[in-house]
């Protein structure tokens, strides 16, 4: 599969988290507060289409499609695009369910090239939501993974914990120093 080609006229900003942590809420609330677009993780439309979770096979096409689909929306982004995921946590997933990462997966994950990357306290109410969501459990387990893979691969991170009008005002204070 080809690599997508990144433009960087726009900041692009990674919302990482678990299941239920507020991602998308705080995604769509940034990009209406600063004017611009935000990109729904792709997974949630994938499960949607076919009615069904991602098998192993089915991860690198995820993230590569979820890398489309930021690529599609940077013309339309002013200043700042907010990604709701990014391939590092598909690769995150892919091992904790499959025990395993595709190479070309792992290879996309490590190029993990975003101005900041904000990472969603699981501290929001677990909410079940059909397919795609497991347990508070998992939740946890998975947050606890995704901070420790940040920190081993030296990935800066700002930790949002506390309501969604908290974590705004958390964000809008380290874009500040972005601008």
């Amino acid at each position: 599969m080809s690599e997508v080609t990144r433009t960087t006229a726009v900041n692009r900003i990674a919302i990482l988290g678990a299941e239920s942590s507020g991602k998308s809420q705080l995604a769509e609330a940034l990009a209406t507060h600063y004017k611009t677009v935000w990109v729904p993780e792709y997974l949630r439309e994938f499960v949607a289409l076919n009615k069904r979770v991602p098998l192993e096979d089915d991860q690198l096409q995820i993230a590569l499609t979820q890398l489309n689909n930021e690529e599609s929306l940077l013309p339309q982004a002013k200043q700042w695009l907010f990604c709701d995921t990014t391939p590092l946590m598909t690769a995150l997933y892919s091992q904790f369910y499959f025990k395993q990462v595709d190479p070309e997966l792992q290879r996309i994950a490590l190029q993990h090239d975003y101005a900041l990357t904000l990472v969603t306290a699981p501290d929001f109410p677990w909410i079940a939501d059909g397919l795609q969501r497991e347990s508070p459990a998992v939740r946890q387990i998975i947050h606890d993974e995704l901070v420790n893979r940040l920190d081993t691969l030296g990935i800066p991170f700002v930790l949002l914990e506390g309501a969604l009008h908290e974590r705004l005002l958390q964000v809008q204070f380290t874009l500040e120093f972005l601008s």
